[in-house]
């Protein structure tokens, strides 16, 4: 049971994620729901925030060891360098919302 509870409360997580936080490429926003990111971005965060350990520094850690496949899979780029600082910003207020509610 409480592993379809972690799975919907992840599966929350990225949603909100997703619909919030982009990528930015040539002044182009790709949100993380529609480049199949936010589940992947919501596992990574999700122990933080069960552990009540999120903090900026591991946040950016996570988002630095997701590599991005980019020209068809030529080269590879932290998600952390694709996402604007407004989204990074974004994000941890979405994050530290999420963990007050937890």
């Amino acid at each position: 049971m409480a592993n379809s509870q972690t799975t919907e409360a992840i599966e929350k997580l990225a949603a909100e994620i997703g619909k919030n936080v982009y990528i930015d490429i040539a002044k182009w926003h790709l949100y993380l729901a529609d480049a199949k990111l936010h589940i992947l971005v919501a596992q990574g965060v999700y122990p933080l925030l069960e552990e009540n350990r999120l903090n900026e520094d591991s946040v950016i850690q996570i988002l630095q060891n997701i590599p991005i496949k980019v020209g068809g899979g030529k080269r590879e780029i932290p998600l952390l360098d694709l996402l604007p600082l407004p989204c990074q910003v974004d994000l941890m207020d979405l994050l530290e919302e999420y963990q007050r509610n937890f």
